[in-house]
């Protein structure tokens, strides 16, 4: 009897206590939600109210996996092909797959864009079916520049192996640069933001940083790469490498620069066969690195330096320290 009590003394108080809350807490609520709406109003540009469907980073997850069993058939299948036969049946799948999905989130990365600007949208559909066509007639020839990146994992990575597997499977770096060749034919054919989107969903899953707006020559290979930075702008030749923490950026830029430097060339170019050793930053539109430079480990650099250089940095003064009891200090 005693407990039954006790339970019932104990929603009574809970139910003081929320209504309590309830009074004291809901007009609060109330308030900011008025104010939000407020500064809503006040920051056009900052809101975004439409029926319209625009694409989300599930889809852009989608299309790079389809694109991924695409470029590197077998690799990524939920069930191994047993043959030939198998492997034709699947790719055409996958090839239908890619075309319907990726013309839908061109057409509504186009249609965003055209509602954000206020400008009427005509013609958008068949504009997306193009470009997805062009796209899918692109693949052949995308998968033969990344088993060149491929072989340059392979070539430049003691630790890759004897096989191609280990690469394809596990190296963060070909699957960011896969994502960017895909993105990079998208932002030449003036898609927006999506090419984008796919780069930011390789950059969250891989820490590798590449703007679909890169020139990128074959024979690409990332090492380890981990904080690598690749500005809008680059221009990178053929056979280059680059290590972890690497940054290919921008100058100092001044406060419109997102305005009145669009557009502008404001990263490096790096010429054919370069290396870049890991934290090393490399800065400015104008810095051209020359073929077969070799850059090393946290240089900093915002000049051109001529082909067949070595850039490295003074060793610096080590200090050691023994803390044993009674070493000397």
């Amino acid at each position: 009897m005693t407990d039954a009590l006790t339970e019932k003394d104990q929603t009574c108080e809970y139910k003081t206590q929320e209504e309590g809350y309830v009074a004291e807490v809901v007009p609060v609520l109330k308030a900011v939600c008025d104010e939000l709406m407020d500064v809503r109003r006040k920051l056009p540009g900052f809101e975004y109210v439409t029926t319209m469907p625009r694409p989300g980073f599930r889809d852009v997850a989608k299309l790079v996996n389809i694109s991924r069993y695409l470029l590197f058939p077998g690799f990524f299948e939920k069930r191994q092909p047993a043959s030939e036969i198998n492997v034709k049946y699947s790719i055409g799948q996958h090839l239908t797959s890619l075309y319907r999905l990726l013309s839908l989130e061109i057409y509504h990365a186009i249609r965003h864009h055209h509602l954000r600007h206020r400008r009427e949208c005509t013609h958008c559909k068949k504009i997306s079916r193009s470009i997805a066509l062009g796209i899918i007639k692109k693949l052949p020839h995308l998968r033969k520049v990344l088993a060149s990146d491929v072989e340059a994992t392979k070539e430049g990575d003691p630790a890759a192996g004897d096989h191609l597997d280990q690469i394809i499977f596990c190296y963060p770096g070909v699957f960011a640069t896969m994502v960017y060749r895909l993105a990079h034919e998208l932002h030449v054919n003036d898609t927006p933001f999506l090419p984008r989107m796919m780069t930011e969903y390789a950059h969250g899953k891989t820490g590798i940083d590449i703007h679909p707006g890169a020139k990128i020559g074959q024979s690409f290979f990332i090492d380890h790469g981990t904080g690598v930075v690749v500005g809008e702008t680059t221009v990178i030749g053929e056979r280059v490498r680059l290590y972890q923490g690497v940054t290919l950026g921008a100058l100092s830029l001044p406060k419109d620069a997102g305005v009145s430097l669009r557009g502008a060339k404001r990263h490096p170019t790096l010429e054919d066969d370069v290396i870049v050793y890991s934290g090393a930053t490399i800065l400015g539109g104008e810095t051209v690195i020359g073929a077969r430079c070799v850059i090393g480990g946290n240089v900093w650099l915002t000049e051109s330096i001529p082909p067949d250089t070595k850039v490295f940095i003074k060793k610096p003064e080590l200090i050691i320290v023994n803390n044993k009891p009674g070493a000397p200090q």
